[in-house]
């Protein structure tokens, strides 16, 4: 064997060197001759928690601000229909505004509201949810502003001119709320916590109690009429009654405008960082995926993700629109001139509004219980939507218009049609919205936000055409 050459010998220490491991084996027991099987992955250190916000951090101080942001998204929608009594006096000179002012209301709002949530909807990249939020709540405050004083001025308007002017207001508070809405729940579903969703809707559940019971509780502060006084006297006193009660509303839902406002700054500021972190969180080490602008999800990927979810929420809304038309309908089985004052049309018509959103919000509330006992499946939600329809026929029992009922009792419209429709529209549409995160990826729950508010509102306008086919029952 020959010996080496000079420089061969030399090259022996490097060599040596190089054929050394350059890091510690963690498990030098599997080191061996198969070097394929073992695999090198490589190791993803995160930084320390304070580095990012926790997003998973539950707070009832966040809670109540949800809950203030639902009361003013849904004020107005149920300020209008309680207030059926006061529109009713406003257009009594007119028979057709008078029979088909409430479908008109409800269209021109679901109607103008899905049109605004479509556009918001499709403006997802540079989406500002907080300048949405804080437009809502100003054109409410203006809107509100105005009701209020045309409850005590300008009472010698027209009954087309005042129609008209209704119209209006309902027509801007429907883009209020469209802005609303979407910014708030585009916010809370990026939050990745469930209980502020169901914070929304239950907010959403308390606007639809307030306004009935100040409706109530103003028309029965009222001192009852002599009974020496005349039809007209009387009539003026239950006007003014209704005039008080529309008053009361109106101006509280300026004032919860302005606490919204004030109580959400917080809040609206704490926004700004949820996008960056959620982009960093899903991709740490991409400089692209941490810009500012948002990722478009088109609504295609949306439905076959949440197509169940979608078909629910638009179902329950659209069967639930049915509703106002009979409620502003029904009357009381005792004769008005036999009845106490809480059976007259002014009190029992909003008493059975009462009765819908008691239900509703205790659906709503029903829902607070832990979360994980209300995983139901996208299909068996929307089973027990479909059965929802059965309500429709039991307001037909009722006294429809003082023709008579099929079923002489007002508990039975009160607790088993009114209370009972609203529970199942609390209950179910609250699931639907809870769950819809849960089914989206974490870059696409904005979105999802947004898109369940379309689909929501599409049931609402689609209920909202369906009722003018009922709008003459009773009349």
């Amino acid at each position: 064997m020959e010996s080496p050459t000079l420089i061969q010998r030399l090259k022996i220490p490097f060599k040596q060197k190089c054929e050394e491991p350059e890091y510690q084996p963690v498990h030098t027991e599997c080191i061996g001759t198969n070097s394929n099987d073992e695999i090198r992955r490589p190791v993803l250190v995160l930084p320390d928690d304070d580095s990012f916000p926790d997003e998973k951090d539950f707070s009832w101080l966040q809670y109540s601000v949800f809950v203030l942001l639902g009361i003013s998204m849904l004020w107005a929608w149920n300020m209008f229909l309680s207030a059926a009594p006061y529109f009713q006096f406003r257009f009594a000179e007119n028979r057709a505004i008078l029979a088909r002012f409430q479908s008109a209301i409800i269209s021109i709002s679901c109607t103008t509201n899905l049109s605004c949530t479509i556009i918001l909807t499709q403006l997802q990249s540079k989406a500002n949810y907080p300048r949405r939020i804080k437009i809502g709540l100003a054109i409410f405050f203006v809107i509100f502003s105005l009701l209020s004083i045309s409850t005590k001025y300008f009472l010698g308007v027209s009954t087309e001119g005042y129609f008209a002017f209704t119209l209006i207001t309902v027509f801007f508070t429907s883009i209020g709320t469209g802005l609303c809405q979407n910014g708030t729940f585009a916010f809370a579903t990026s939050i990745g916590r469930p209980e502020y969703i169901q914070a929304i809707v239950t907010g959403q559940g308390i606007a639809g109690v307030l306004p009935s019971l100040a409706q109530i509780v103003s028309v029965l502060a009222i001192p009852d009429p002599d009974e020496s006084a005349t039809a007209f006297e009387k009539a003026r006193i239950i006007a003014k009654g209704s005039s008080s009660a529309a008053l009361s509303y109106f101006i509280t839902a300026t004032f919860i405008s302005i606490v919204t406002f004030v109580t959400s700054i917080p809040l609206i500021r704490k926004h700004s960082q949820i996008p960056s972190y959620n982009l960093m969180d899903s991709s740490r080490n991409s400089q692209e995926t941490q810009k500012t602008k948002r990722q478009v999800v088109s609504m295609r990927v949306l439905y076959k993700k949440l197509g169940w979810l979608a078909a629910s929420i638009f179902l329950c809304l659209a069967t639930s629109m049915f509703f106002p038309v009979f409620t502003a309908r029904i009357v009381s089985v005792v004769p008005e001139d036999k009845a106490p004052l809480i059976l007259h049309n002014t009190v029992f018509i909003p008493l059975g509004f009462l009765c819908w959103n008691m239900g509703d919000l205790a659906g709503r509330l029903t829902t607070l219980s832990p979360i994980r006992k209300w995983r139901i499946k996208q299909r068996s939600l929307f089973f027990f939507v479909c059965l929802r329809f059965v309500f429709i026929p039991l307001y037909f029992l009722c006294n429809l218009g003082g023709h008579g009922a099929k079923i002489n009792s007002d508990i039975f419209y009160l607790i088993i049609v009114s209370f009972g429709f609203g529970f199942t529209n609390g209950i179910l549409s609250s699931l639907c919205l809870m769950n819809a995160g849960k089914y989206v990826d974490l870059e696409e729950r904005e979105a999802t936000g947004g898109f369940m508010v379309m689909n929501l509102l599409a049931g609402l306008t689609v209920g909202s055409l369906l009722s003018f086919a009922v709008s003459d029952v009773g009349t």
